[in-house]
């Protein structure tokens, strides 16, 4: 299960992490992120010790969702080494989330 994250986690969660870290912006409002979710959780189990999964609701933080110009949702950004390195927007398929992961390891 992604754990969630604030915007005041953001540092140390994400940025200052040994191994790549796929941050899902989303709302629990959002159609979209509650499709999205059994994806994201299956993809953090496989992917255990080699990417870390956390998500950010943007209704309860605002400073990192506008520091990473995230205007829709679900919106997810991979950081490796403290970088983004790839964003992506809106409903994928797991193979799609795949092919990202994949360019990061």
């Amino acid at each position: 299960m992604p754990s969630p994250i604030s915007d005041a986690d953001f540092p140390k969660e994400v940025l200052e992490s040994p191994i790549p870290v796929l941050v899902d912006f989303w709302a629990p409002w959002c159609g979209p992120c509650k499709a999205m979710l059994p994806i994201i959780e299956e993809l953090d189990k496989e992917y255990a010790g080699k990417v870390k999964f956390v998500k950010i609701n943007v209704d309860e933080n605002i400073d990192i969702p506008g520091k990473f110009n995230v205007m829709s949702i679900p919106t997810f950004v991979l950081f490796k080494g403290g970088q983004p390195v790839s964003t992506f927007i809106g409903g994928r398929t797991k193979e799609d989330v795949i092919k990202e992961l994949d360019k990061v390891l």
